[in-house]
């Protein structure tokens, strides 16, 4: 046996002791351990480690900008009655957006809740399998603005479902599942082909279809050209050759093939999120989680000089929204904002030429 092979045997066999071990624990033992790993990551692993810098400024970055008014008089819950009773309550208290700047402490705060939410929705993906089934999904999930998603599923055209690195993903694309509205899910494969085939084994258990976002292209045509239906994350960097849109007020380059499919095909955008409600262990046996659509965007209703810019911002608009309902469930590590327009990186450039001939000056 190569070392390869072997490598990846005992990758796996890690992974699923692990797993195994997070099967077994309760959610409010989940709760604690993650609070416990999210003090040591912030307080104690070097932040070089766990990239806090980068979260540090992505936050700064993106609180730097005036809050728009985000609102819970729209939310149409749909859930068991016994939650139903407390969850405006209870939303009202944890969902709110946050003021325009944050202080240092606020900032490290925040750091320090999302990678609790992070190791949360790690043990969380591998109880799902287990914990939620078509018959008991309503104690776990509530809906906002089901309607409108029912509405674009029943057009007859292809639907796209758009979301980010935000909440609890797996939770919202399993939900879709198991109601009978499965998707071409287009994500990373996991380097790990063992791994990687536990992860596709547990998506495809509610019938949606992974497609590898490497290569992916002439599987999501043939999907939209069947009338089928899509899930994409709609908030990575597209590099340089992107198109710069606002969020969270600060360009960040997007890819504007989601517009290009939209507009191409006729096909309805849902922007929608999955957030972590406050915990209940008295009454609920797991977590609980919002589903909501936050925006519907329909490429034939759009009347723009510039069609493909006026989608891109509307869903990267969307998405912002979203995030700021409980933006210590985002993904503040990843490098939303890794690439500027050439305008900046062309001031930036005589800027360093100007400083460097001063000091030559001097």
């Amino acid at each position: 046996m190569s070392v390869k092979p072997l490598r990846i045997w005992l990758e796996y066999v890690g992974f699923r002791c692990v797993t195994s071990m997070l099967q077994m624990l309760s959610a409010r033992q989940t709760a604690r351990i993650a609070d416990t790993l999210g003090w040591l990551f912030v307080n104690v692993l070097p932040k070089k480690l766990t990239r806090y810098q980068i979260a540090y400024d992505n936050i700064s970055r993106a609180f730097a900008s005036p809050v728009k008014d985000t609102t819970l008089e729209d939310r149409d819950v749909i859930g068991p009655q016994s939650q139903i009773s407390n969850l405006k309550s209870e939303s009202e208290r944890s969902l709110h957006p946050q003021p325009a700047t944050l202080n240092p402490d606020d900032i490290h705060e925040m750091i320090r809740r999302m990678w609790v939410h992070l190791f949360r929705l790690i043990a969380e993906t591998v109880q799902l399998p287990r914990v939620m089934t078509l018959t008991n999904c309503r104690e776990i999930v509530v809906f906002r603005n089901r309607k409108r998603v029912l509405e674009s599923y029943c057009s007859g055209r292809p639907v796209i479902v758009l979301g980010g690195h935000f909440g609890n993903w797996e939770v919202s694309t399993a939900t879709f599942g198991l109601f009978g509205l499965p998707m071409g899910i287009v994500g990373r494969s996991i380097d790990n082909p063992l791994i990687n085939d536990w992860f596709v084994k547990s998506r495809q258990a509610t019938g949606h279809l992974l497609i590898d976002k490497h290569g992916a292209a002439p599987e999501m045509v043939a999907l939209m050209e069947a009338g089928g239906n899509l899930g994409l994350l709609c908030d990575q960097d597209a590099g340089g050759k992107g198109m710069f849109v606002d969020f969270f007020g600060q360009p960040a380059s997007t890819f504007k093939s989601i517009a290009l499919m939209a507009l191409q095909y006729n096909a309805i955008l849902l922007v929608g999120y999955g957030i972590r409600l406050p915990d209940d262990f008295i009454n609920s046996r797991w977590s609980r989680f919002e589903l909501g659509c936050e925006e519907v965007i329909d490429p034939l209703t759009i009347d723009a000089d510039d069609p493909i810019r006026e989608i891109t911002q509307r869903f990267t608009s969307a998405l912002e929204r979203a995030v700021r309902r409980a933006p210590e469930q985002y993904f503040w590590v990843h490098r939303r904002w890794k690439s500027e327009p050439r305008s900046v990186t062309r001031k930036r450039r005589l800027q360093q030429q100007a400083s460097a001939e001063l000091k030559k000056a001097s």
